[in-house]
């Protein structure tokens, strides 16, 4: 049934026998959905209705979808004004009532990932990455340098996920002298989806066991509805608060900006800005990042998964394609909350396929928070410096921050005044560094690159004290070999190849 399926939602519409396929399909869904529902405890039933309420909803519109969600010939690029340059945002300057405008913002970092792809068991936000300070650390030290240099009271929404919600509890206490108010919400738990029956793989609503790996956080754009589910976004504009900067807690570029958000504050109330987008200028590191386009008349998020495999080489081109998504956004609350109450948040869905430890190919629907942006009224891209983006997705990424390229600073890291030009080196650290217990191990202390341009080290290969790299480095260990690189060996525009002959690059 599932190629039929895959069928489905082709253009022009869906025959007779099609539409009784798919309604089979939901009322097989809603059954199953019924039976979980029937083995959660008491305590559990309300959450678990309402993430089955959002879940089906969901599925509905999956099975409704008709192949990419754009047509091609119709994407045209955004108007001039609907990409703001930084520089004109910032030459505004700041009034001096920053502590009222400050007042009204809620900082909330995106907490749902565990650090599985770095080798580490628990919440990403956890992992340290500079000086013992872990993610999490790092931006509480943040706001509480805002509030107490401004005096004034922003506080620290973490959405977690059902992943990551215990651990950070645990680690939240941590905080209680900090002079940051700090609140959670946990998005949904949906159910993963057998491919080929398209029912859910879960025998009971419990996440252990056998029903480990049965459910999933539906990615970010699940933050509209949780939120307003909980109760939290209904308290903080209760308490005067108007906007909220939302960010990856792994994004260490993503800082409070005060003229961005003085920007946001300053225009007039029917003609003010209720989503903001920080893009900043592609790379050919970020041929896949989401792009800002201008489609039937709004901005929209163009996301690599929606465009026809035609075009995927014209979207990947840094020529006609020139911004990407940072997922650094600033969104009115009373604007979700009335999108949330009419029903009418629209996100593209996105079918993630995985397979299971078991063999088991599944697909799980997720939606991306930028994709809301044609919900919204007077959305805006800011052209934002590339400073702004700094994810650590990689061991490759946490040598670059780890290293001497930055310093830090209540929080918040700055490229040093040493490095002669603002771009960051391209490193590509082999397979034998991609865990972090295993990138520590082989590094007895991080490298001086303020004069390195590329790094590319394979193979088994370790690092002895205080290693200077300067422009190209290429380390390559042939398999069965080992390269050591000595205690205060220099490498500059050098090949390191697998007997450990040293060649000028």
């Amino acid at each position: 049934m599932s190629i039929y399926i895959e069928g489905l939602g082709k253009a022009g519409g869906m025959s007779q026998f099609q539409e009784v396929i798919r309604q089979e399909l939901e009322n097989s869904m809603k059954n199953e959905l019924e039976k979980l529902q029937a083995t959660a405890s008491e305590v559990d039933l309300g959450v678990v209705k309402k993430d089955f309420e959002g879940f089906k909803q969901l599925f509905h519109r999956f099975l409704q979808e008709k192949g990419p969600s754009v047509d091609w010939v119709k994407i045209q690029r955004p108007p001039e004004d609907s990409i703001q340059p930084y520089e004109k945002i910032k030459s505004r300057g700041l009034p001096d009532n920053i502590t009222s405008v400050l007042n009204k913002l809620v900082v909330v970092k995106l907490n749902g990932g565990l650090g599985t792809s770095m080798g580490c068991k628990g919440p990403k936000s956890l992992i340290s990455v500079r000086n013992e300070n872990t993610f999490l650390d790092l931006t509480v030290q943040q706001i509480e340098h805002l509030n107490k240099t401004y005096n004034t009271d922003v506080p620290l929404v973490l959405m977690n996920s059902f992943n990551t919600d215990e651990d950070t509890k645990k680690i939240l206490q941590k905080y209680t002298h900090c002079r940051v108010k700090i609140y959670t919400f946990n998005q949904s738990r949906y159910p993963r989806i057998n491919k080929e029956s398209l029912l859910p793989v879960a025998k009971d609503v419990s996440k252990t066991g056998e029903n480990a790996e049965a459910w999933y956080p539906p990615g970010h754009g699940d933050i509209y509805g949780s939120f307003y589910n909980s109760g939290l976004l209904n308290q903080l504009i209760d308490e005067g608060k108007e906007y909220i900067f939302v960010s990856n807690i792994d994004n260490l570029g993503a800082t409070v900006d005060l003229y961005i958000l003085n920007h946001l504050m300053s225009q007039p109330n029917g003609k003010r800005c209720e989503f903001v987008m920080e893009v900043t200028d592609k790379t050919r590191a970020d041929v896949k990042g989401g792009t800002l386009i201008q489609y039937e008349g709004k901005l929209r998020l163009l996301e690599i998964a929606q465009v026809p495999k035609a075009h995927v080489d014209e979207f990947k081109s840094v020529s006609k394609f020139k911004i990407f998504n940072t997922n650094n956004l600033w969104i009115s609350l009373a604007a979700i909350k009335r999108l949330q109450e009419q029903g009418a948040m629209d996100m593209e869905i996105i079918v993630n396929p995985k397979t299971l430890d078991g063999g088991l190919n599944v697909i799980q629907l997720e939606t991306a928070v930028g994709a809301a942006i044609k919900s919204f009224d007077n959305a805006l891209g800011i052209n934002v410096p590339r400073s702004r983006f700094l994810p650590v997705k990689t061991t490759s990424d946490l040598l670059l921050v780890m290293s001497n390229l930055y310093s830090l600073n209540a929080g918040s890291l700055t490229m040093s005044d040493k490095r002669e030009f603002p771009t960051v080196p391209l490193v590509k650290l082999g397979s034998s560094f991609t865990k972090v217990q295993d990138y520590l191990r082989r590094l007895e202390s991080i490298p001086d690159m303020l004069e390195l341009d590329h790094l590319t080290v394979s193979g088994d290969v370790t690092f002895g004290k205080n290693v200077g790299l300067k422009g190209t480095v290429i380390i390559i260990a042939n398999h069965g070999d080992r390269i050591d690189i000595p205690a205060g060996a220099v490498l500059e525009n050098k090949i390191v190849s697998g007997n450990l002959r040293i060649l000028d690059h």
